[in-house]
């Protein structure tokens, strides 16, 4: 890709495809007219939230596509993460168009058509997966999430015609649609490639707060300024780019190319409805890695790449609002009075919904060892299933320490939503958003049938532990004003609101573990429990494998560079000590003896005889280990005169 994206040629290229266009005729009528569009892609999303993506010639598609339309394209089960649904012996995915949202055009600007002089695009469609006649993707979940809460939602106000007064409406008739919106945003780290992190610059630079919001230099700028402008092509109404938490200033060569770049960055851009928002995000990512590389930067999405300072989060904002026929949009969370209550029945009740089963949610949301190691305290992620709401209702505030947070506008009813703090960039969005809908729904239905007013619920919401509710669990506290990791220890958190899962393995247990809120998910059959398996399945199998192939060779190279590097005239007691630790703690992680076995051994083992619950204790402790010996190996080194030359760690 030339550096120069945004060149004056992109005002000819197509990006969207509305879902208005989306007939043969047009369809036809839009490519013809775009010869630089080669080639069309049917994406289906699986349940371990990967797209998928191949290259089906424009001439093709259009001499069939009515079958297409209809029909889609054929692919094997080896295709998709899709364990024990597309099997060895029963492997046939069809991959059917979804004509309901925005279709989008990807360019590659490396491949410039001779005929047009335009770089050749490829109209990315996105699709169900079906299998056996049954839909089995990540896409539909969410679609008949959506479709559920709809009809059940209507179908309560109707039967509870108390909470229509609430919303300032007279009758059920007055009702249109139903709408849900989602937005997500998108954090990530920038370097030039093969940079090495510094983990103590970068902590001290978090620490000063010395990149937070600034300026962007350089090539950093150039790809940030693009990246919007692109979005905005794209229909995603760009809103926001600015530096995060996490980096080091950038170094000047003489030659006026900058070097040394390691910036943390968040793009977001306009809310929209629920599975438009998780496809925007998709296009999102594409945008934001091809522009960074095209600018000679790195770009990753993981949760936690560095260790030891602030990792990429996702807010995911959720709101819900009612159509009227008279044109009017009237917020299913906010209250009649904002000074008087801070939300109305409704939107009490999806809160509580979504707490107390958090535990079938959370599956969905945490499911990497990546993702697990940006939850921890002291870097602004959440770890308790708590909610702040506000310290009064007409005073609102925000509580960056909690799981769910209350957002609220005096001014504009409309934007009050709940922003869910937990998921990170490689959390899959449609699964988190399906998952969240369906603990809301759980929640309001409790709250509707009891016919609770605003006050009773903000009273049950702050309850303590040990009071009895008629919905939330008696054993626990759900909201705090305060922030959890500074003023609560860890022991009084875990008592409040629950001991968090702390592995993969935690977390996917807990879909056994609470058979009721699992139960919640197959309301309406959004989930069922072949979903849940199969997805139980590729977590799994995800958790472990990298465990096993990625983790503990990585673990066992730093172990390795933990040398010995004083020399004996210039050492002192203290690195003698240091030192025998530090071996200590080699041995006892990576070395095998006839008559003993070491961390990374037992772990390998463990996962060998499928012992998970072994497995996940010894993940742990090797987590802990590690950090050990980091920050012992620190401290030895700081100590030092003269240091051997030694790969770096990490």
């Amino acid at each position: 890709m030339s550096k120069e994206v945004l060149c004056s040629e992109t005002e000819k290229l197509l990006f969207l495809l509305p879902a208005s266009h989306h007939t043969p005729k047009t369809i036809t009528s839009i490519l013809n007219n775009h010869p630089e569009i080669k080639f069309v892609s049917l994406v289906g999303v699986d349940l371990g939230g990967n797209d998928t993506d191949e290259k089906i010639p424009v001439s093709l598609f259009l001499k069939n596509i009515d079958d297409f339309l209809t029909f889609g394209v054929q692919t094997d089960g080896s295709s998709v993460v899709l364990p024990e649904i597309a099997t060895l012996n029963n492997a046939k995915v069809d991959l059917i168009p979804d004509l309901s949202v925005n279709w989008f055009v990807d360019y590659n600007f490396d491949h410039i058509d001779t005929l047009t002089g335009l770089p050749v695009g490829t109209l990315r469609i996105p699709s169900f997966l079906v299998h056996n006649g049954v839909k089995v993707d990540s896409r539909s979940i969410l679609f008949n999430a959506v479709k559920n809460f709809k009809s059940q939602i209507l179908k309560l106000m109707k039967d509870y015609p108390y909470i229509l007064e609430n919303l300032g409406i007279e009758s059920i008739d007055e009702i249109e649609d139903v709408v849900l919106t989602a937005a997500t945003e998108l954090e990530f780290w920038v370097k030039t490639p093969d940079d090495k992190a510094d983990i103590e610059q970068l902590s001290t630079s978090q620490v000063l707060k010395e990149q937070y919001w600034k300026r962007t230099v350089g090539p950093v700028r150039t790809a940030m300024e693009q990246s919007l402008m692109y979005l905005d092509a794209y229909g995603l109404e760009a809103e926001m780019g600015h530096k995060e938490v996490g980096g080091v200033k950038a170094k000047l060569k003489g030659n006026g190319n900058f070097e040394h770049i390691m910036e943390q960055l968040e793009i977001d851009w306009k809310y929209s409805t629920a599975l438009q928002t998780a496809d925007n995000e998709l296009i999102a990512r594409d945008v934001v890695k091809d522009i960074f590389m095209a600018n000679g930067l790195e770009v990753t999405f993981m949760a936690k790449p560095i260790e030891g300072v602030a990792g990429n989060g996702e807010h995911h904002h959720i709101g819900v609002a009612v159509k009227l026929k008279n044109g009017k949009m009237k917020n299913l969370f906010a209250p009649l009075d904002m000074k008087k209550d801070f939300m109305n029945p409704i939107g009490f009740g999806a809160l509580m919904g979504l707490l107390k089963n958090y535990e079938v949610v959370n599956p969905f949301v945490t499911s990497t060892n990546d993702a697990f190691n940006r939850l921890k305290p002291g870097f602004e992620a959440p770890v308790c299933t708590v909610s702040s709401i506000g310290h009064s209702p007409d005073n609102p505030s925000r509580n960056r320490t909690v799981l769910v947070g209350l957002i609220r506008d005096m001014s504009n009813p409309m934007a009050t939503r709940f922003e869910l703090r937990a998921p990170n960039p490689t959390s899959n969005t449609y699964l988190v958003l399906a998952s969240v809908y369906q603990a809301m729904l759980d929640g309001i239905t409790a709250v509707l049938k009891n016919q609770k007013t605003s006050s009773e619920l903000e009273l049950e919401l702050s309850k303590k532990p040990g009071e009895s509710s008629f919905y939330l669990e008696k054993s626990r506290a759900y909201r705090s004003e305060h922030d959890v990791f500074e003023d609560y220890t860890e022991e009084e958190r875990n008592s409040l609101f629950g001991k968090p899962p702390a592995t993969v393995w935690d977390n996917l247990v807990n879909l056994d573990k609470y058979p009721q809120k699992k139960s919640v998910l197959l309301e309406g059959n959004v989930f069922n429990e072949e979903i849940i398996n199969s997805y139980k399945m590729a977590t799994l199998t995800q958790w472990t494998t990298e465990l096993y192939n990625r983790i503990i060779p990585e673990n066992m190279e730093i172990v390795r560079n933990c040398k010995k590097i004083h020399e004996s005239e210039y050492v002192s007691d203290l690195d003698v000590v240091n030192w025998e630790k530090i071996n200590d703690l080699r041995y006892y992680l990576m070395k095998d003896s006839l008559h003993k076995k070491s961390l990374f051994t037992k772990i390998r083992e463990a996962i060998d005889a499928q012992d998970y619950p072994t497995v996940s204790n010894l993940q742990l402790e090797m987590r802990n280990k590690m950090n050990e010996l980091n920050e012992l190996y620190t401290i030895y080194k700081r100590n030092l005169f003269e240091l051997k030359k030694v790969r770096a760690l990490g």
